[in-house]
């Protein structure tokens, strides 16, 4: 007891010390002035914060999925991934549209994704693709079930090889590199439309391939990619050994193909000035299922197509990819069906769509190709494929001599 009497005295004269310690380790604040000497800032308006700036909860779950739409592009560093990412960027508004850009496999591929995967609403893929479908699974009118929304930009193609190989007839019996996310899809419906053998090597990485053709392993290389494709312009070609094979524009491919050209501007490692290649392009476009008006799906990608129509301008300024100049709302796609919505948007915009494709930023051998019809009196016109041999064929030579 007398132990516990004094463990509690010290405790007490511990806390009674401690206290006094403190108070004299305490300064006396000098005394205030008067008020009347301290000078008053005028008192400014505090903007109120809104509820929305303070707090952030959790989105609606049902809401998030309502507003969601996906696109599968296709590899991560092409042309249709930077454009899905575009378009993430340009249509989302948090309230009324999300739009997720899934990475794909690329344009063959995305036709079976978009007819079969639960989660995709829209996908792009190449204007061609159908051809391919007919020939490698004997499907021969797979574009029937799906429906395009819009053209996205053109795909050029590009068949690099040594300058033996003038044409791409020449490449009968020959080995070429036609990867399979790429390039094999429209080399297997070009070799075929113009009956050329050729042993294609789709198995083969993309640009593996093009140093194959460097290294004279192979005898091309040959893709869609759409131009300018960097790692081509990015090629070593001091030598001259190597160029773009030139691809005709024959009457056998014009229902699936546009004529284009390589200029020394776009590849000045293989063109060389004022000697353009001529080539052709495809069509890259954004499709979609062909879904029931009254289903949630249709509806979703109604919904996106309003919002995309009406924002097309602003994919062609900058910081976006410069392909989204090639892209038109307007544009029709031989051999398919544009989406109800899509349609139904058109002909109610009709003259000011009409107005705003024409006004957008074409690139340069479009605009020019244009300038041409104009002053032959051929624009607008509907032209049968042998005229437009005739009317190409002028061009390049009107072009040359410019």
């Amino acid at each position: 007891m007398k132990a516990l009497i004094r463990l509690a005295l010290c405790c007490v004269m511990g806390s009674a010390m401690l206290q006094v310690a403190a108070a004299q380790s305490v300064k006396p604040r000098p005394p205030s002035p008067p008020a009347a000497s301290v000078p008053v800032a005028p008192a400014r308006a505090t903007p109120a914060a809104s509820a929305e700036d303070d707090e952030w909860r959790m989105p609606d779950r049902v809401k998030v999925n309502d507003n969601t739409v996906t696109v599968i592009t296709a590899p991560v560093g092409g042309i249709m991934a930077m454009l899905g990412s575009d378009m993430s960027r340009v249509l989302d508004d948090d309230a009324n549209l999300r739009v997720i850009s899934m990475i794909g496999k690329g344009p063959v591929q995305n036709i079976a994704d978009i007819l079969y995967l639960k989660n995709v609403d829209m996908g792009m893929t190449l204007s061609d693709v159908p051809e391919f479908y007919k020939l490698q699974y004997n499907v021969p009118d797979i574009q029937t079930r799906l429906r395009y929304i819009a053209k996205l930009y053109n795909g050029e193609i590009h068949i690099v090889a040594p300058t033996s190989i003038k044409t791409i007839f020449d490449l009968e019996g020959k080995t070429v590199v036609a990867p399979k996310d790429i390039g094999f899809a429209t080399a297997r419906a070009i070799f075929s439309r113009l009956g050329i053998k050729a042993k294609i090597d789709y198995r083969t990485d993309g640009f593996l391939g093009l140093q194959q053709v460097v290294d004279g392993k192979v005898d091309a290389w040959f893709t869609a990619t759409g131009k300018i494709n960097q790692n081509v312009r990015a090629v070593k070609n001091s030598e001259g050994k190597l160029h773009f094979v030139s691809i005709p524009y024959d009457r056998r491919i014009q229902d699936l193909y546009l004529p284009t050209e390589f200029t020394n501007e776009d590849y000045p490692n293989l063109v060389a000035p004022n000697e353009p290649v001529d080539t052709v392009a495809n069509m890259a476009i954004l499709a979609s299922v062909n879904w029931p008006e009254t289903s949630d799906r249709y509806k979703r990608v109604a919904r996106f197509v309003d919002v995309f129509f009406q924002k097309m301008d602003e994919f062609h300024k900058p910081p976006r990819n410069p392909k989204w100049r090639e892209a038109s709302i307007v544009t029709t796609v031989p051999g398919w069906i544009r989406f109800k919505a899509a349609q139904e948007w058109l002909d109610s915009h009709r003259p000011s769509a009409a107005s705003a494709d024409a006004a957008r930023p074409a690139d340069p051998s479009t605009r020019e190709f244009e300038q041409y019809l104009t002053q032959q009196n051929r624009s607008g016109q509907k032209l049968s494929p042998e005229e437009m041999v005739k009317v190409y064929s002028g061009f390049l030579e009107w072009r040359r001599n410019r």
